[in-house]
C-alpha cells in the first residue's frame, strides 16, 4: 500500500513539474530566466526554511505522538519513516505547483510587456476587445488545476489516522496559496492578450487529469477563439477605420466651409498664407534648376519612389494622391521623366501644374483625363534628340481632404533589358537617374517590389542596398499582394515581409494592393477592393505574417509622411546653414569684381535690353523725310540699274536707230512696270529700312552709356524680327500704279529736270564704265606701269587676250558706230591675224573678247553724248525726237529717274506710317519669345558678370525662402 501512495505521488509531482516547466518557459528567452531564479530561491534562500519545515513535521509525527503518550514500536519506525519522506515529497509537491502557477503568471505579464512595446497605440481596442470572458475561462482553468492537485493528494484513510489534524492544517493552507494563485493570475489576464503559446500551456495543465483527446478538443476550441479573436480585432480595426473617415470627410467638409466663408471674407484685406508643403514645395523647384560652382548639394528631404518597370510605383503614389493622375500603358514605359508631386491638404480634390493656371478638378473624369493627357505630352515633349527619358522635373501639386502632406518623385522604372525603340544609354540613363536621386543622404526610399514576380528577378534592391546599406532611410513596398497570395509561397512571402529574403534592410515593411489591372477603376473601388482583401486574406488574417497597421495605402502614407517630416525637421536648420555660407562667398566675389554694379538676373537685364531695343525703334519716325528720300533712293538705283542697263538700255541704244530705240524702251518699261519693277521696288524699300534701323543700333553703340552685355541680344532681335516681317501685300498693288502712270510721261518739262537727268545718265554710265573697266583689267592683266612698279606679269592667257583685243580694236577704230556682234568675215579675218603672230584662238575665245571690249566702247560714246546733250535742252524742246542731238538716252533715265523719285516718296510714306509700326510689332513679339525661353536668353546672355548675378540672386532666394519655412516650421511646433 505504501507503494501505491508512492508511486501516487511520484507521477503527481512529475506531471507538475511538467506543467511549471511549460508554463514558465512560453517565453524561451526571458520567462526561461524568472524559471531559473525561483529554482535557485528553492534551492538557495529558502532552503534552509525548507529544512526547517521538514524538520518540524517530522517532530509533529514523532515527538507529538509520543507527546500524547502513543508508543511506536521500533518495527513502525520504518513506516513513520516513510509517511514523513511521501510528506516532505508533498511539500515539494506545492512550491513546484505554486512556483509554476506564479512564475507562469509573471513570465506571461513579461512577455506581455515586450509584445506591448512593440505595436502601435490601440488604446481604443481596450472597450472593444471582449478580455474578460477569456481570462474568466483560464482562471477557471486554474481552478480545475488547483482540484485535481488537491485530488492527486488525497491520502488513504489508514494515513489519515496518523496526522489528521496537521494533515487538514496543511491542505487549508496549499488552498489559501493556491487561491492567491488564481488570482494573481486573474489580474494579470485582464491586462494581456493571449497567444497560441499560452493556450497549449493551459491546456497542457488542464489535461493532468483528463485524456490526451479531450485535452486535443479543448486545444482545437482555444484555437478557433484565437482565430475568431483574430479576426475581431481586424473587424474593429476596418471599423474604426471607417468611422475615421467618416469623420475626417465631415470635418473636411467643415473646413472647407469655414476657407471658403473666410476667402470670401478676406481676401480684398489678406492674402491666404501657405501652406508648410507649398512653401517646401518652392523651395524644391527653385533648387531643382540649381547650379553652382561651389561644393553646394541639395540635401533636403523628399520620398523617392524607385522599382522595377511595372513593379506598380506609379499605381502607389496614386494611391497615396487618391487620384489616377498618370496616363496607363500596357507594357509600355510610361514614365519618362521625374515626376515631383506635392502632396497638400485643401477642401478641394485638385491638381495643378507649376508652370500654369489652370487647376484640374480630380473629381470630375474629363479633367481626369485632360490631366492625364498633359502628363504624357511635357513627358514626351522632354525627351529630345532620341532620347528615351530625360532629367527635366515635371511638377505637380495636389491638394485634397485627407491628403498626408509630403514630397514625392516618380521616377523611371529600372529596366534590365531594352528593346529596340529605346535609345542606347537608356538603361545607364536610368540608374544614373536613380542613384542621383537616392544618393541624397536625406532622400526617403520608396522601395516597390512586384509581389506576383520572383523576388530573384528584382533589379530595384540592390541598387536601394548601395545607397542605403543600412535601411535607415528606406521603407519597403510590397505590391500586388492578392497576386502574390495565389502565386507565391507563403514562407517566402513571410519571409519578404519580414526583411530575411532579401540582404536589403528598410525601416518598415508595407503590403498593399493597388487594384484588380483594370485601367478604368476608380479609387474608391480600388481602396474597397485592399480593404476586402486584407480583411479576408488567408496569408494575412489567419496565419498572422504582419500587423494590420503594416498593410493598406492608408497606413502606408501615414508612414512615410510621418518619416518625412522627421527627416525635414532633423535637416533643414543644416541646410539653412550650408546655403547662408554660399550666399556671403558670393556675394564676397561679386563686390571685389563689380564693386560699383548692382546684382542684376537675367530677366531684369532682359527687360532693360528690351526697353532700349524699342526706343531705338522709336528713332525711327524721327529720321527726317530727306535722309529717308535718300536712302530709299540709293537702295532703288542699286536694285534696278543693272536691269535697266542690261535689259532696256543697252539692247535699245544698240538698235541702231532713234526710233527703234524710243519703241523698244517704251515696250521695256511697260513690261518691267507691269511685272518685276513693283515687287523689285518693294525689296528696295524693305532693305532700306533695315539699314537705316541697323545704323541706329551701330550708333547707340557709340554712346557713353552702352552696355556691350546687350549687343548679342539685340542683334538676335533684330535679325529675327526683320526676317519674319513682310511688305504689305497692297503696297505692291499701289505702286504698279504710280509707277506705270509715272512712265507713261516721256517729256522733260523744265532745264532743271534735263540737267538732273544727264547728270544720272554720266553717273550711271560711269559707274558701269568702272566695272567694265575692272572686267577688262581682269581679263587684260595689269598695265606696264603697274607691271614695272609692283613687279607683275602677264599670264599666258592675258597675252593672248592682248592679242585678240588689239585685232578688236582695229575694227572698232574703222567703224566707230560698229554693230554689239561681229560678223562671220570679221572673226575669220582676227582669227587669220592672230594665226600669223603665232596665236591660235577659235570663235568662241574671240567673241568673250569682244563683249567687254564693244561694252566699253560703246559706254564711251554714250558718256559722250551725255556730254553733248547737257546743252541740248533747247534744241530738244523745239525739235523733239527730230532734235540733230539724239538724246534719246537722257529722255529714258529721266524717266527712270521720275519712276524712282515717286516710288521713293511713296516707299517713305508706307515706311513711316505702317512699316515701321509693324516692325516694331514683330520686335515686340519676338522679344516676349526671347523672353520665354531661357535656354535663348542663357545663349545671349552670358558672362562672368550675368552667371556670378544670376547664382547669387538664386541662392539668395532659396536661402529666404528656407528660412522662412523654418520660421513657419518652428510656429507649427
Amino acid at each position: 500500500m505504501l507503494r501505491i501512495y508512492q508511486n501516487t505521488y511520484r507521477r503527481t509531482a512529475r506531471k507538475a513539474v511538467v506543467y511549471s516547466t511549460k508554463v514558465a518557459c512560453c517565453n524561451h528567452s526571458t520567462l526561461c530566466n524568472i524559471t531559473g531564479q525561483a529554482h535557485s530561491k528553492r534551492h538557495g534562500a529558502g532552503a534552509h526554511w525548507q529544512q526547517h519545515n521538514n524538520q518540524r513535521h517530522e517532530e509533529f509525527l514523532l515527538g507529538g505522538n509520543q507527546a500524547r503518550g502513543w508508543t511506536i514500536p521500533p518495527h513502525s519506525r520504518g513506516y513513520g519513516m516513510l509517511v514523513v519522506r511521501i510528506l516532505r515529497g508533498a511539500l515539494k509537491l506545492r512550491y513546484i505547483v505554486l512556483g509554476g502557477a506564479i512564475g507562469g503568471g509573471v513570465s506571461l505579464s513579461k512577455k506581455y510587456e515586450d509584445w506591448k512595446d512593440g505595436l502601435p497605440d490601440l488604446k481604443w481596442l481596450e472597450d472593444a476587445l471582449p478580455q474578460g470572458e477569456r481570462w474568466s475561462q483560464f482562471s477557471k482553468n486554474l481552478i480545475e488545476v488547483g482540484g485535481l492537485v488537491k485530488n492527486a493528494i488525497d491520502i488513504d484513510p489508514k494515513l489519515k489516522q496518523l496526522g489528521e489534524d496537521k494533515l487538514s492544517e496543511w491542505r487549508s493552507w496549499f488552498d489559501s496559496r493556491l487561491d492567491d494563485a488564481i488570482e494573481a493570475a486573474d489580474y494579470q489576464g485582464n491586462q494581456i492578450v493571449e497567444t497560441k503559446e499560452d493556450i497549449k500551456a493551459k491546456t497542457t495543465v488542464a489535461a493532468l487529469g483528463i485524456s490526451a483527446d479531450e485535452s486535443r478538443k479543448k486545444y482545437d476550441k482555444l484555437q478557433n477563439q484565437v482565430e475568431t479573436l483574430q479576426t475581431e480585432i481586424m473587424n474593429v480595426q476596418i471599423k474604426y477605420q471607417k468611422e475615421l473617415e467618416k469623420m475626417e470627410k465631415e470635418n473636411r467638409e467643415l473646413r472647407s466651409q469655414y476657407l471658403i466663408l473666410k476667402t470670401n471674407k478676406k481676401t480684398t484685406l489678406k492674402r491666404i498664407k501657405k501652406s508648410l508643403i507649398d512653401m517646401y514645395s518652392e523651395v524644391l523647384d527653385e533648387l531643382s534648376g540649381y547650379d553652382t560652382g561651389y561644393t553646394m548639394a541639395d540635401h533636403l528631404p523628399r520620398v523617392v519612389v524607385v522599382g522595377d518597370q511595372s513593379s506598380g510605383k506609379t499605381s502607389v503614389l496614386e494611391s497615396i494622391a487618391k487620384a489616377r493622375i498618370f496616363p496607363r500603358g500596357s507594357g509600355e514605359m510610361m514614365t519618362r521623366a521625374p515626376v515631383k508631386v506635392t502632396l497638400a491638404e485643401g477642401p478641394y480634390h485638385v491638381a495643378q501644374f507649376r508652370d500654369t493656371d489652370r487647376e484640374y478638378d480630380l473629381t470630375k473624369e474629363s479633367d481626369l483625363a485632360d490631366l492625364r493627357r498633359e502628363v504624357e505630352f511635357r513627358m514626351r515633349a522632354s525627351v529630345r534628340g532620341g532620347k528615351t527619358v530625360s532629367n527635366e522635373v515635371i511638377s505637380m501639386t495636389v491638394k485634397g481632404p485627407g491628403l498626408q502632406r509630403m514630397v514625392l518623385v516618380d521616377l523611371p522604372g529600372i529596366i534590365s533589358t531594352m528593346t529596340v525603340d529605346m535609345a542606347s544609354d537608356t538603361k545607364d540613363s536610368i540608374h544614373q537617374m536613380t542613384k542621383h536621386y537616392m544618393s541624397n543622404p536625406n532622400a526617403i526610399i520608396l522601395c516597390i517590389q512586384d509581389g506576383s514576380v520572383d523576388a530573384e528577378r528584382s533589379n530595384v534592391t540592390d541598387l536601394v542596398m548601395q545607397c542605403d546599406p543600412l535601411g535607415r532611410r528606406t521603407i519597403f513596398v510590397l505590391t500586388k499582394v492578392d497576386l502574390a497570395e495565389e502565386l507565391a509561397d507563403p514562407d517566402r512571402i513571410r519571409k519578404i515581409l519580414s526583411g530575411k529574403l532579401f540582404p536589403m534592410k528598410a525601416l518598415g515593411y508595407y503590403a498593399v494592393v493597388t487594384g484588380r489591372g483594370r485601367k478604368d477603376d476608380s479609387i474608391e473601388s480600388i481602396r474597397q477592393y485592399e480593404e476586402d482583401f486584407f480583411k479576408n486574406s488567408k496569408l494575412f488574417h489567419r496565419r498572422g505574417v504582419i500587423m494590420p497597421h503594416q498593410v493598406t495605402s492608408r497606413n502606408l502614407s501615414l508612414a512615410v509622411s510621418d518619416r518625412f517630416w522627421k527627416m525635414v525637421r532633423e535637416t533643414i536648420e543644416q541646410q539653412a546653414d550650408a546655403f547662408k555660407a554660399t550666399r556671403f562667398n558670393l556675394e564676397t566675389e561679386w563686390k571685389n569684381n563689380f564693386p560699383r554694379l548692382r546684382e542684376s538676373g537675367r530677366d531684369e537685364l532682359f527687360d532693360k535690353a528690351k526697353g532700349e531695343i524699342l526706343d531705338e525703334v522709336v528713332t525711327l519716325s524721327q529720321i527726317s523725310a530727306k535722309k529717308w528720300d535718300d536712302a530709299l533712293t540709293a537702295k532703288l538705283w542699286e536694285k534696278l540699274s543693272n536691269y535697266v542697263f542690261e535689259n532696256i538700255y543697252l539692247p535699245a541704244a544698240q538698235s541702231g536707230s532713234q526710233n527703234s530705240f524710243n519703241t523698244m524702251v517704251d515696250i521695256k518699261l511697260r513690261q518691267w512696270a507691269e511685272q518685276a519693277l513693283p515687287a523689285k521696288s518693294v525689296e528696295a524699300g524693305w532693305e532700306a529700312l533695315q539699314q537705316e534701323f541697323k545704323s541706329l543700333m551701330e550708333r547707340a553703340k557709340k554712346s557713353h552709356d552702352h552696355d556691350g552685355l546687350f549687343d548679342q541680344l539685340k542683334a538676335a532681335v533684330v535679325d529675327d524680327a526683320i526676317r519674319r516681317h513682310s511688305w504689305e501685300d497692297k503696297a505692291i498693288d499701289m505702286l504698279r500704279v504710280i509707277q506705270l502712270n509715272t512712265l507713261e510721261d516721256r517729256f522733260v518739262h523744265d532745264k532743271g529736270e534735263w540737267d538732273l537727268a544727264v547728270k544720272f545718265l554720266e553717273n550711271s554710265v560711269t559707274a558701269k564704265l568702272q566695272q567694265t573697266d575692272e572686267t577688262l583689267g581682269q581679263m587684260f592683266g595689269p598695265g606696264p606701269w603697274a607691271r614695272f612698279a609692283h613687279w607683275q606679269y602677264l599670264t599666258p592667257d592675258q597675252q593672248k587676250r592682248r592679242s585678240v583685243k588689239n585685232e578688236l580694236d582695229k575694227i572698232l577704230k574703222t567703224d566707230v558706230k560698229h554693230l554689239p556682234t561681229l560678223s562671220y568675215d570679221e572673226l575669220t579675218t582676227v582669227r587669220k591675224n592672230l594665226q600669223r603672230d603665232n596665236v591660235d584662238v577659235d570663235t568662241d575665245y574671240i567673241r568673250q573678247t569682244w563683249f567687254p571690249v564693244y561694252r566699253k566702247h560703246f559706254l564711251q560714246q554714250s558718256l559722250q553724248r551725255a556730254r553733248d546733250c547737257r546743252k541740248a535742252y533747247y534744241l530738244y524742246t523745239q525739235q523733239g525726237t527730230e532734235c540733230e542731238v539724239s538724246c534719246s538716252d537722257v529722255v529714258l533715265f529721266w524717266r527712270i529717274q521720275q519712276v524712282i523719285k515717286v516710288t521713293g516718296n511713296a516707299l517713305r510714306q508706307q515706311v513711316i506710317n505702317r512699316e515701321a509700326r509693324r516692325l516694331d510689332k514683330e520686335i515686340k513679339a519676338v522679344l516676349d519669345e526671347f523672353g520665354d525661353d531661357e535656354e535663348k536668353k542663357a545663349h545671349l546672355l552670358t558672362g562672368k558678370r550675368v552667371l556670378l548675378a544670376e547664382e547669387l540672386i538664386k541662392v539668395r532666394m532659396i536661402q529666404e525662402k528656407l528660412e522662412e519655412f523654418i520660421n513657419s516650421l518652428n510656429q507649427e511646433k
